[in-house]
């Protein structure tokens, strides 16, 4: 294959940022931009827009899906049976049952399907990856302050879900126990969270998210035998602390070369389209994050009967 025909369908903030990349991208045409919206479309002058995604198709050899979430498994299920490669943007779906039909037909029509768990593309993330021996605990903190995006979805599938993709990957597990507690503070959906996780290994991760904080704060921190490991998402820096001998320990910050997690997400997706080759992030993996997240979900609801129930006792 040449260079491949890709459109970007959703001219939300994500879909700009897609837009942006790929205009750039010199591995790429890009022939279109998406989206029902025809204000969110003016943006783009000087690209040919549509509002009918489906009007792609016979156009474009693939795609980035950057529509809301609760249209991922219509999309994506339309567009992967129309043999066009497909990088979704996470979550995969609202619901198991559309990531497991995108997957599905990703493989009856030997199509590439990647999806969008942007911080395994984070340079600081691929250096920790190289130093887990047996990880013991985790504490994560994704703290942003309130947009009117993605509140279609709570704070778990929004934000969170990044980190338990990271959580599965690192540990090579899926959580024996799930403790959970989250509340709705500015939208319909939920937006702070709490989470406790234990895995079959002993390790425990205890992660918060929230999308209603004063401050971003992206920060994750491993503890193993022998070694503390303190990463920075945002500033794309890993700081490491090890015993050493007769007693005495060594401070590191990892050398890393920082580059734009996005760009690299791309120019894996078109390399994948080329070469037809796994992506990192593929349905099955992003399948395991969202049942994850669905599992944290009904937890966080549980709990909130539990108090809606103490409370009423109280009245």
């Amino acid at each position: 294959m040449n260079r491949p025909r890709i459109a970007v369908i959703g001219a939300g903030k994500f879909g700009q940022n897609h837009v942006r990349h790929l205009s750039a991208h010199a591995g790429v045409e890009l022939v279109a931009v998406a989206d029902p919206n025809p204000a969110a479309l003016a943006q783009f002058p000087a690209l040919p827009t549509l509002a009918d995604y489906r009007e792609l198709i016979g156009k474009i050899d693939c795609a980035v899906v950057a529509a809301p979430s609760s249209l991922h498994a219509e999309i994506g299920s339309t567009l992967l049976a129309a043999g066009i490669d497909v990088l979704m943007e996470k979550p995969i779906a609202e619901d198991a049952a559309g990531a497991r039909r995108l997957i599905e037909l990703a493989g009856e029509q030997s199509r590439i399907l990647q999806i969008g768990h942007l911080e395994r593309f984070n340079p600081a993330v691929e250096a920790l990856a190289t130093k887990i021996k047996l990880p013991l605990f985790f504490e994560i903190h994704r703290l942003s302050a309130f947009s009117p995006r993605s509140l279609d979805i709570d704070v778990v599938l929004d934000l969170m879900v990044h980190d338990l993709d990271l959580l599965l990957s690192f540990t090579g597990q899926l959580p024996s126990a799930i403790h959970a507690a989250g509340i709705r503070v500015l939208s319909a959906k939920v937006d702070i969270a709490n989470v406790r996780l234990e895995f079959p290994s002993g390790c425990v991760a205890n992660l918060t998210a929230s999308r209603v904080s004063t401050e971003q704060v992206r920060k994750l921190r491993l503890f193993q035998p022998h070694e503390y490991h303190s990463l920075d998402f945002a500033k794309q820096e890993l700081f490491s602390i090890q015993a050493g001998g007769a007693g005495g320990f060594q401070f590191n910050h990892a050398p890393i070369t920082k580059r734009d997690a996005l760009s690299a997400e791309l120019d894996e997706f078109v390399d994948c389209v080329v070469t037809r080759r796994a992506p990192r992030v593929d349905g099955a993996a992003a399948l395991r994050a969202l049942d994850l997240a669905l599992a944290i979900i009904a937890k966080i609801e549980e709990h909130a009967r539990i108090v809606e129930a103490t409370l009423a006792q109280r009245q």
